[in-house]
């Protein structure tokens, strides 16, 4: 099983019970809506299948999940701080209105004095802000995604166009 074809739907954050009932903290929008009855378990980077006995979203992105053959606390504990991953065909697809900062991963940043810059590797959310980052001359750059820099997206192009603060892009080249 390899990681490309599937996505991530949780963490396994504690176990609950004496039966092997596991509190998964949840990763995604919406997972109650999606019809599943195997999940795959991220252990030791190789993806490994479990059968799903019951699962229950709750408040607070968290859900509860039984596993078959996972019938102990002893068999839960060992699935701690595991992530947990569906196929790729599961995952919802979204309407263009519910695109988020998030969905820019991927998308090549074009900016209004550097011309392209490249493919954003990684879209990074702190509390303050939301931050992505690429490889530019061979050299990572971060920069914020605020409204005042994003001058447009193209969702369909998979493109992103911005205009950097002077200095920013130069900074990382020095």
């Amino acid at each position: 099983m390899s990681f490309d074809k599937h996505f991530k739907i949780a963490s396994v954050g504690k176990t609950k019970g004496l039966k092997g009932e596991m509190v998964l903290y949840v990763a995604i929008d919406g997972l109650e809506d999606i019809k599943f009855n195997a999940v795959f378990i991220d252990i030791a980077g190789k993806l490994v299948p479990y059968f799903v006995s019951t699962f229950k979203p709750a408040p607070k992105n968290t859900a509860y999940l039984v596993l078959e053959d996972v019938d102990t606390v002893e068999k839960a504990s060992a699935l701690l701080k595991k992530d947990i991953y569906l196929p790729e065909k599961l995952k919802p697809k979204k309407k263009k209105e519910e695109f988020t900062l998030k969905d820019l991963k991927g998308f090549i940043a074009i900016d209004e004095r550097h011309g392209e810059l490249g493919e954003i590797s990684d879209v990074i959310e702190y509390p303050q802000q939301t931050i992505a980052s690429l490889h530019y001359q061979n050299r990572e750059v971060l920069f914020p995604l605020n409204p005042q820099f994003i001058k447009g997206i193209d969702v369909e192009g998979g493109e992103i166009y911005v205009d950097l603060p002077d200095g920013l892009i130069d900074l990382y080249l020095e």
